[in-house]
């Protein structure tokens, strides 16, 4: 076993190259270009980016269901993330299943508990009142407090049927119960988005906010709607979470001309539209971001240090001597990609971000 590896001619996307030392899981030198000491060298010859660990906001990691499954490093450490959240595929039934497939996994693993009890095993999971169960709920969260990140509530006609607002209230009293923020999923309507926009506080999320479909965060003039400015002047988060029909370009150009930015790029990835498409992988999610016009810094920030702040993570988001490795590292090739939204429109993009390894705890995979 190499007692320790030196990643050589790195740099950063500020085109910073430097050596990086790995010794015993953690970073314990950052050298200049040529400088680093170690019993393994691998020398990327300034052709490689590296970063913080990429982390998804937003996946379905429980394998067992569908259509919202799939295996915890399949979306994790081999797609170049080396932290992911699910994003509230399990509930208070089924969260011990999550916790027991995270053990056996290389990727770092948290989660947002669904606020329904069956968490997705159906995706109608908020129509019956009687599957919020605060008790359940409460118990869940004492015995799992380290890995949970928030709680998770979906609200699409499909999923809430005819209840309406009312999941998203009790959710809201969970959230302030428990002192623990909301991952609010945002689609078709009943309820309006103007409805959820206003229940909305510092640090919850809404996820999908470029989806495709009409209840979404502009007027019918185009307009951003004046809740959804609100809710941002209150703090609230905005995740991708890009999913088999929650990205659409056209919606993403008009956020950019209105000068709404992301706060983390999020995949909403499973099984299906992993293999599938249109969603494939993190860094296909990535460069359609640099498609649409974005640096990439800002693309990047938005999976590192901007993803780990809102965990309260801040150690998962720099690339400091003393912490723990977790690491992706990665190019930009210039190299023709067909990119496809949620909608099935299709763009050609004239680079693409591409995963070349991963530093997962220490422990160093070529990808």
């Amino acid at each position: 076993m190499v007692n320790s590896l030196v990643l050589r001619n790195v740099k950063t996307v500020e085109e910073k190259v430097f050596d990086l030392v790995i010794k015993e899981k953690k970073i314990v030198d950052i050298a200049s270009s040529g400088q680093g000491i170690g019993e393994e060298v691998i020398d990327f010859k300034q052709k490689v980016y590296i970063s913080s660990g990429w982390i998804d906001m937003h996946v379905h990691a429980l394998p067992e269901l569908d259509p919202y499954g799939d295996e915890v490093d399949e979306i994790g450490y081999k797609l170049g993330v080396t932290t992911i959240v699910d994003a509230g595929s399990a509930g208070s039934d089924n969260f011990h299943k999550l916790i027991n497939y995270s053990k056996s996994a290389k990727t770092n693993v948290f989660a947002f508990l669904n606020v329904s009890k069956i968490g997705l095993q159906r995706i109608d999971e908020l129509s019956n009142l009687t599957w919020l169960d605060e008790d359940a709920l409460l118990l869940t969260l004492d015995k799992y407090k380290d890995l949970i990140v928030g709680l998770k509530v979906r609200m699409s006609k499909s999923v809430v049927g005819k209840n309406g607002l009312e999941p998203l209230k009790v959710a809201k009293k969970l959230s302030n119960m428990t002192s623990l923020p909301l991952m609010v999923h945002i689609g078709s309507g009943p309820p309006s988005i103007v409805e959820i926009l206003e229940m909305l506080e510092c640090n919850d999320i809404i996820t999908h906010y470029l989806h495709p479909k009409k209840n979404n965060i502009f007027d019918e003039l185009g307009r951003p709607l004046p809740s959804f400015i609100q809710a941002l002047n209150r703090g609230v988060h905005l995740d991708v979470g890009h999913g088999n029909a929650s990205f659409s370009f056209s919606t993403a150009k008009q956020a950019k001309d209105h000068n709404i930015k992301f706060n983390t790029i999020s995949t909403d990835i499973y099984r299906k539209n992993r293999l599938q498409g249109p969603v494939y992988s993190m860094s296909d999610t990535l460069t359609k971001f640099l498609y649409l016009g974005y640096s990439l810094k800002d693309v990047i920030d938005a999976v590192t240090v901007n993803a780990a702040k809102w965990l309260k993570k801040p150690e998962l988001g720099r690339v400091s001597v003393g912490d723990v490795a977790n690491l992706t590292l990665f190019s930009v090739e210039d190299q023709a990609i067909m990119l496809k939204d949620s909608t099935g429109l299709e763009y050609k993009c004239d680079k693409q971000i591409s995963v070349r390894g991963v530093v997962v705890n220490g422990e160093y995979i070529e990808c």
